[in-house]
């Protein structure tokens, strides 16, 4: 996978370049390498090493530098200017004249090297590799300055022991050492993916995949996995994996580097990437960070009905009340509330009360009586009743409800109606009994009926032959 589009960091352990005195390098042996001041592409004073004894057969001429403190790196990294001679540019060189060098590494856990130890050559010493030059140079300009500076990169690890010192060997070259930077590479602390990664130092090995465990940002939470980032032997950070979201009642902000709580009059109902919403119509809240906005006095939401639905309150009393009255029967209709409390679930309910003469009010009705379609969670405006008594005073109270109205304290609004039943007719005789009977008369009584509904005056009774089939 390609690394992230982040800057990776470099921590300099050493550079040759910020001296203001000697290096005090060690040579070995003393007609080899000589410390000289000099100047780099920019016409600064730098101390560089150089050497050139390529008319003398088989050199061997070392260099050692200072011991240098690793700093916890696992790798490490040379940064190498120098220039090198043209050996076909010099008059009468001998074919011993080379135009490369080695670079070594000695790894010790204190600064304990002498002029004799650890011994130059390799092994103790660690070859890095052979540097050859890219573009070799064949005079100087009047300046005294060299026109072709070679710079090369190398690295080297796994090192575990407290510091290591470096050591150039020439073996015929004419040359010189302009400048060495010796650092480490490392991911830089960075917020991504709403949680913060630690500066993390790069691996042993180039190819190498340092694991680092992120910290999501304050009011931040882990999504599904732990979320980590890999940082690569370049220092750069690769392989994102997991996430942080803000947690309820926040925010992401500042490109997504922290979670904010939701200001005033705003809320976030859960986990996630979405922005904090303005409270719904009725609602409020009383402080940031809010999860929820509660419903202003008087205006409730359902159970069923998330926080970022609007508050709604009970409706107003039906109007326009028409009352039709047949016998003992009766129809009424009316008209919806002016105000619904806002909402559209808005149906109506029926209490029918029995309203007598005496002094102990009105009760209410009986199981008796019937309602067409339904007493209770009417959606339309009307209703059938009967089975009403005769002569009798009712109140009917058509309430107004809707999906709130069991969330609010207060009783439904209604409208009421009074209406008296008319005369009916009595009910049927529901028995009749056969009292006896001779070959011409038959004697019948029965019971007066349950609703004679006011005086009977007389009963009526028929009768029929009953025809018989042969």
């Amino acid at each position: 996978l390609p690394p992230l589009n982040l800057k990776s960091h470099s921590e300099v352990l050493m550079d040759s370049t910020t001296a203001t005195a000697e290096l005090g390098w060690t040579i070995h042996p003393a007609q080899g390498w000589e410390e000289v001041s000099g100047y780099d592409e920019n016409m600064n004073t730098i101390r560089t090493y150089q050497v050139c004894n390529v008319f003398e057969s088989s050199q061997n001429n070392w260099i050692r530098t200072k011991f240098i403190r690793r700093r916890g790196a696992q790798r490490i990294h040379v940064q190498l200017k120098f220039s090198v001679r043209d050996c076909s540019s010099i008059p009468n060189v001998p074919g011993s004249c080379k135009e490369t060098f080695n670079l070594f590494y000695y790894e010790a856990e204190t600064d304990t090297a002498t002029r004799t130890s650890p011994a130059w050559m390799e092994n103790p010493w660690v070859k890095v590799d052979t540097i050859a030059a890219d573009e070799s140079f064949s005079q100087v300009d009047l300046g005294g300055r060299i026109m072709q500076i070679n710079s090369e990169v190398r690295s080297f690890g796994p090192v575990s022991k407290s510091g290591f010192y470096l050591a150039f060997q020439d073996y015929g070259s004419c040359m010189s050492l302009i400048a060495v930077r010796v650092f480490y590479r490392k991911c830089p602390r960075v917020v991504m993916n709403g949680a913060v990664f630690s500066e993390t130092l790069s691996g042993a090995e180039s190819s190498s995949l340092v694991a680092a465990r992120g910290v999501c940002v304050p009011n931040g939470e882990e999504v599904d996995v732990p979320i980590k980032l890999y940082c690569n032997g370049d220092g750069e950070w690769m392989v994102p994996i997991g996430r942080c979201m803000c947690k309820a009642g926040h925010e992401a902000a500042v490109n997504g580097t922290l979670c904010r709580a939701c200001p005033s009059g705003s809320f976030k109902a859960a986990q996630g990437d979405n922005s904090c919403l303005p409270c719904p119509l009725n609602s409020r809240t009383s402080s940031e960070g809010a999860t929820t906005c509660v419903c202003r006095p008087g205006f409730y939401r359902m159970d069923a009905e998330g926080p970022g639905t609007r508050c709604t309150t009970i409706p107003t009393a039906p109007q326009s009340v028409i009352s039709i009255v047949n016998e003992t029967s009766l129809r009424l209709e009316w008209s919806p509330p002016v105000d619904g409390g806002g909402r559209e679930d808005v149906v109506y309910n029926l209490i029918c009360k029995s309203c007598g003469s005496g002094r102990s009010g009105c009760t209410r009705c009986g199981d008796n009586v019937q309602f067409v379609p339904r007493q209770l969670g009417l959606t339309d405006s009307r209703v059938h009743i009967s089975e009403l008594l005769a002569h009798t005073q009712y109140t009917f109270e058509i309430q107004a409800v809707n999906g709130v109205s069991d969330q609010s304290p207060y009783s439904p609004h209604y409208t009421a109606v009074n209406i008296t039943t008319n005369q009916a007719a009595p009910s049927a005789v529901s028995i009749i009994h056969q009292v006896s009977r001779t070959p011409t008369s038959i004697t019948l009584s029965w019971s007066q009926p349950d609703q004679p509904n006011g005086v009977i005056l007389d009963y009526e009774l028929q009768y029929y032959e009953k025809v018989t089939h042969s």
